[in-house]
């Protein structure tokens, strides 16, 4: 998979798993203790998101690493 596929596939991932469970990018923030503008930044495919980073994201989200990636 290409970078950009990848970046644009966990911003998808992302805006949906945030959307299923009704966190919004501050209490994400607040969750995860990543700053709401890099939350931001990934979904809007500025950033490369570390796999410390996704995985964050995903316990605070209760999905799995795989459920933002692919």
């Amino acid at each position: 998979m290409e970078i950009g596929n990848l970046k644009k596939t966990i911003a998808s991932n992302l805006r949906l798993n945030r959307a299923k469970n009704k966190i919004s990018q501050e209490k994400l923030s607040e969750l995860t203790g990543i700053s709401q503008q890099f939350i931001c930044n990934i979904e809007t495919e500025k950033v490369n998101p570390s796999v410390e980073t996704l995985l964050k994201i995903a316990n605070a989200l209760n999905v799995t690493l795989n459920d933002l990636v692919y």
